[in-house]
């Protein structure tokens, strides 16, 4: 049987203004950052399930049985805010469950929580991604700082492995560059498994929580911190995959 996972987030909607000498018209474009890495997953022993950020708001679940039915949860790029403002208590005023304690339970009972960078993941753009001092944040191997904490690398850098894991099994020491990074804090109890150089800034840590796991990734899955070069190398599906199997591991339920 498949192992189930819920992937929440990783999409926008865009909307322009095009003006043309005196006229002028809108126009709205959905996008979505998660096809390269559902498409790994598309064969094999996970069933990756993709929630957009829109339908999270609503449909993220609300109980602590609904969370207990997927074998991991991966948050990425999508804002503390949706999660906790459920449309009848943001339009409303209805009293509804704090998604952010259910997560902190569901990790703490057994279950495997990643989050992946992103403008609106960790504190995020302007802070706006509201992670810090919340249940969430209690079982991240790391700690949001309280500011925006985008770190932009025109340039690139090429992550440092800093120490053998199983989630980089396999995957050497030669990885592709990325281009950016949410800067985060290690706890002490966490596990650094790769670095950013010249900053020694965490990029992939490992953790327990409770009975649960968890892992922090601090750049992207897609475009624009993680360019094609990484999304094209032999080791990013491998890297999604060691995630997930530690992330799933029997003992870890």
């Amino acid at each position: 049987m498949k192992k189930k996972v819920l992937l929440a987030g990783e999409s926008w909607t865009s909307t322009a203004t095009h003006a043309k000498g005196f006229d002028q018209f809108a126009s709205i474009t959905h996008h979505s950052g998660a096809d390269a890495f559902l498409k790994l997953f598309e064969h094999g022993d996970y069933a990756v399930t993709h929630m957009p950020s829109h339908e999270a708001q609503t449909h993220f679940p609300a109980t602590l049985i609904d969370l207990n039915a997927w074998d991991a949860i991966i948050l990425s790029d999508i804002g503390a805010n949706t999660l906790l403002l459920h449309p009848d208590t943001w339009i409303r005023s209805v009293r509804t469950p704090n998604r952010l304690k259910l997560l902190r339970d569901y990790v703490s009972g057994g279950g495997g929580l990643m989050m992946i960078g992103g403008y609106l993941s960790f504190q995020g753009i302007n802070g706006s991604a509201r992670f810090r001092n919340t249940p969430v944040e209690d079982v991240l191997p790391v700690r949001c700082l309280p500011y925006d904490d985008r770190v932009e690398v025109p340039e690139g850098f090429t992550p440092h492995v800093a120490a053998a894991h199983p989630v980089v099994e396999g995957l050497g020491t030669d990885w592709p560059h990325l281009l950016g990074y949410n800067e985060v804090e290690l706890k002490p109890d966490a596990q650094l498994i790769a670095t950013v150089p010249g900053t020694g800034h965490p990029l992939l840590v490992a953790g327990h929580f409770g009975a649960g796991r968890t892992l922090a990734w601090t750049s992207d899955m897609s475009v624009h911190w993680l360019p094609p070069e990484f999304s094209a190398w032999p080791g990013y599906e491998r890297l999604w995959r060691n995630c997930l199997n530690w992330l799933t591991q029997p003992a870890s339920r």
